[in-house]
């Protein structure tokens, strides 16, 4: 890594930011790997702040003329009251021109400035390797609260950034949207062609997304750092805006738009975008609308569980199997994105939780207008995670002590939790002879036998009342998939045809000569404790 112009940075925790104005680096020397996102960012209650940090990707490719003024219009940002910092990381794509240049001496001069609660960074690509690229570059290094995208032209106004920013504080936004076709102060009137190109591109994604946005195509797409870096980008160009709208979509994330002003330019002011582009952009909805990688690869598997929610009937009849034992005051470990939590409310209390920071922020989002349902992160095997000062009649453990390095602990802090009386329903893998691939990618460290269960509820001072044989079909599917063709995920058909056959599923499962995929267990904490 190559760095000009160095500069020691610095940071005050009080609000006052004194950071460095200049950082300058070769993007193909930067390791590939990178930090983890900080997942307090992914979760953060941004209704109950009144200020953030604001992260500016800047892409830029041959814009010599224009860069610098472009660059300029963003240093008003930093004097807002609504932003804490302002880190601006401008990617100069491999131009040919006089761009490098031209940014070499913008570094130079903001470097030599005061530069308050503005941070700059400059990465240069060898080569031109499309916008969608110098995107993702930047986008490994933000390390703000919020992320958006600022071209190098003239064609936006980053004060209605600020707009987009105020969203987040007063809503539990997951993304705001700049629509340059909402009623705003004034807009350029340009190439109606282009503006039907647009309204057909805007048409089609949401009949893909089942969203009803004005404005797809537009640049300023602020969201969530967290969440953003938690989406594989795989687009080229201009593919990206699409597949961002369209996987922001299905993970089902909360997106509100603003009006925003627009300045278009002409081709010959320099505009690059042509019809090229546009059968591009037709094809990525397309095909991102069908692709159902949403989710970046993690330490929580969130891809391949990801993909298991695309059979709500499955999750129904697991519902239906354990509804008959659950109470009125209920705590979920291991809530994921709630699939399971929406067939068994409502309850007096439900307490949905769970570790992994991006399902977290969707629960959130399913809880509003439900004021029976709370959110909290609770780590099994850790006690003091567990929500305070409250007793429950029934925990819902499904899919989660497999996980844990100590099952018996998780089991012991499962049972502080309960009143007295109260159960517990466990569900783990069925089957150690069915250890594979596939439990190695979810991060399985072990599979059950029904004597291991029961031996493990009584070690933890439970009483087992029954323990139940759940999707005996699933066994063939799984040794397939994780013993014979040791694969490390499912097939997207395969988890479409599962959904579709779960009926008949339900009906022959009793009947099937085949052990069991899962082990449910119905245990009950004694109402007297023995000492």
């Amino acid at each position: 890594m190559k760095i000009l112009d160095p500069m020691t940075a610095r940071s005050s925790q009080s609000g006052s930011h004194d950071v460095s104005p200049l950082r300058v680096v070769c993007a193909e020397e930067e390791l590939n790997g990178q930090a983890p996102y900080d997942s307090r960012a992914v979760g953060a209650n941004f209704s109950m702040k009144t200020s953030t940090t604001l992260s500016i990707l800047v892409p830029v490719y041959n814009e010599e003329y224009l860069v610098c003024a472009s660059l300029e219009r963003l240093k008003p940002l930093g004097q807002s009251p609504l932003l804490e910092r302002v880190e601006i990381i401008v990617v100069d794509d491999g131009s040919t021109d006089q761009t490098a240049a031209v940014l070499g001496e913008f570094g130079r001069t903001v470097g030599e400035a005061p530069s308050g609660r503005l941070q700059w960074q400059f990465v240069r690509h060898d080569s031109n390797q499309g916008k969608a690229a110098a995107i993702r570059t930047a986008l490994s290094r933000a390390t703000a609260e919020l992320t958006v995208v600022h071209d190098a032209d003239l064609e936006y106004h980053p004060s209605d950034l600020l707009k987009m920013v105020q969203v987040f504080l007063e809503e539990q936004a997951d993304a705001v949207f700049g629509s340059r076709f909402l009623a705003s102060e004034y807009r350029r009137v340009l190439f109606f062609r282009h503006q039907l190109g647009n309204h057909f591109l805007t048409l089609l994604c949401n009949i893909v997304s089942d969203l009803n946005l004005t404005d797809m195509e537009t640049c300023y797409k602020m969201v969530r750092t967290g969440l953003m870096k938690s989406i594989p980008l795989v687009g080229k160009g201009f593919e990206i805006e699409p597949e961002i709208a369209i996987k922001l979509a299905k993970r089902g994330m909360r997106i509100f738009e603003v009006p925003i002003r627009y300045a278009g330019r002409t081709y010959q002011e320099g505009k690059k975008i042509n019809w090229k582009d546009g059968i591009r952009a037709i094809f990525a909805i397309l095909r991102f609308g069908y692709s159902d990688y949403i989710y970046a690869e993690d330490v929580y598997g969130s891809q391949i569980l990801g993909r298991l929610n695309r059979a709500p009937r499955f999750t129904k009849w697991m519902a239906d199997v354990i509804r008959p034992y659950v109470g009125e005051k209920v705590l979920e470990i291991g809530a994921g994105t709630g699939n399971l939590t929406l067939q068994l409310v409502p309850r007096n209390l439900y307490w949905a939780s769970d570790i992994n920071p991006l399902y977290l922020t969707y629960l959130e989002n399913i809880c509003r207008n439900r004021p029976y349902l709370h959110v909290g992160y609770t780590d099994g095997q850790l006690a003091s995670s567990y929500p305070k000062e409250q007793k429950f009649d029934t925990v819902i453990c499904l899919n989660v002590i497999e996980h844990l390095a100590d099952d018996l602990r998780a089991l012991h802090n499962i049972r502080e939790a309960l009143e007295p009386g109260g159960r517990a329903i466990i569900l783990v893998p069925c089957g150690p002879w069915l250890l594979g691939t596939l439990d190695e990618v979810l991060g399985h460290q072990r599979r059950y036998t029904q004597k291991q269960l029961t031996e493990l509820a009584d070690k933890a001072g439970f009483c087992v009342e029954t323990v139940l044989e759940f999707n005996r079909i699933g066994v063939l599917a799984w040794w397939i998939n994780g013993k014979l063709l040791r694969r490390r995920t499912f097939g997207f058909f395969q988890i479409k045809l599962l959904n579709l056959l779960t009926p008949l599923f339900r009906l022959l499962d009793k009947f099937l000569p085949l052990p069991p995929l899962s082990l449910i267990a119905v245990v009950r904490k004694p109402r007297l404790e023995s000492h």
